[in-house]
């Protein structure tokens, strides 16, 4: 990967309980034949100098197993939580925060989000929306144009994104995201292209379709 000499971990806050998924801890339920989890560690190991991962209480062994070339810690009982430790844990200058949930985002992807925040100090992937978009408390449809759905990885440098959540901590607040964080404490966010590859594991009906399109894409990648 082309980039700054300076290091680079990713942070995967995996420790959240699935329970809108309804099959145990997210990092470990299974796609294409892996978990989540080791999906997330062989999409970062070859774009970053590190991997961080913190999994739920009770999984650290079995999760240090799957990915023995990342390093797995216990995460918070939030996801925000969660990545202000991993943040702490590492001492790179920049990082990239991923979501598990999102197994087969490209690395082209990670790559953009990184060179933008070694620009801009931070960046998030984005996608343009699709979709027609209603505001049910109106009554009235929403313009879509200047909207993004935003995803993950987002990058920052570290010092500014622990301050963002020590701030938040202090004051109590909280966010969706990590993007959200930096921009209540004063500061911006560049959006890049994203992909529609980076789907998010949510609910159940999310698995067999993401199953198929795993399976489309390793079919593609074997020139079938």
């Amino acid at each position: 990967m082309s980039r700054a000499t300076s290091s680079v971990a990713a942070l995967v806050p995996a420790a959240g309980s699935g329970s809108r998924l309804g099959l145990g801890p997210k990092a470990f339920v299974r796609l294409a034949g892996r978990t989540l989890i080791e999906h997330a560690a062989w999409l970062l190991a070859g774009e970053v100098d590190e991997v961080l991962i913190a999994v739920p209480d009770g999984w650290v062994a079995d999760a240090a197993r799957l990915v023995p070339h990342a390093r797995v810690l216990l995460g918070g009982q939030t996801r925000q939580e969660t990545v202000e430790r991993l943040a702490s844990a590492t001492d790179a200058e920049w990082v990239v925060v991923h979501d598990a949930a999102r197994p087969l985002t490209p690395g082209d992807v990670v790559r953009r989000v990184l060179e933008a925040a070694q620009r801009a100090g931070a960046a998030s992937a984005a996608v343009e929306v699709a979709d027609t978009l209603h505001d049910t408390d109106l009554d009235a449809p929403v313009a879509r144009e200047a909207l993004r759905a935003v995803q993950t990885p987002q990058a920052f440098a570290r010092r500014r994104l622990l301050e963002a959540h020590r701030s938040a901590r202090v004051a109590g607040t909280g966010a969706t995201d990590d993007a959200q964080l930096i921009r209540a404490a004063g500061g911006t966010v560049e959006l890049v292209p994203g992909s529609p590859w980076s789907h998010k594991l949510t609910r159940a009906a999310d698995l067999p379709w993401l199953e198929a399109v795993a399976r489309g894409r390793d079919a593609v990648s074997d020139g079938s």
